[in-house]
């Protein structure tokens, strides 16, 4: 039986869980993917289709330090700040001092 665990279980009917951070910036368990994407050493968030990060993951960056959130105040209460590339408005918030 291919595709099936030793325990006879299917490994596609378990739930699947994600690990979102909060936004006291620690780790948490979900039933529901994140919709933003974060890089943990610059501390910033975008979109899961930024075309920056997109580049990055493809040369191989990024992923071992790639985090994920339900919402970007979640990002924003974490310490992370917007993406200029795929969140420019919010960047720009950002930068003058404003909340996005």
């Amino acid at each position: 039986m291919e595709g099936r665990r030793t325990d006879g279980t299917d490994p596609a009917a378990a739930p699947r869980t994600y690990t979102l951070i909060g936004g006291d910036g620690r780790p948490r368990r979900s039933d529901t993917a994140g919709r933003f994407g974060g890089y943990r050493p610059g501390r910033i968030y975008g979109r899961l289709d930024c075309p920056s990060a997109l580049r990055h993951i493809a040369r191989g960056h990024y992923v071992r330090h790639r985090v994920f959130f339900a919402d970007e105040a979640t990002a924003v209460a974490a310490g992370y700040r917007p993406c200029a590339v795929c969140l420019p408005d919010s960047h720009a918030a950002w930068r003058a001092g404003s909340p996005a």
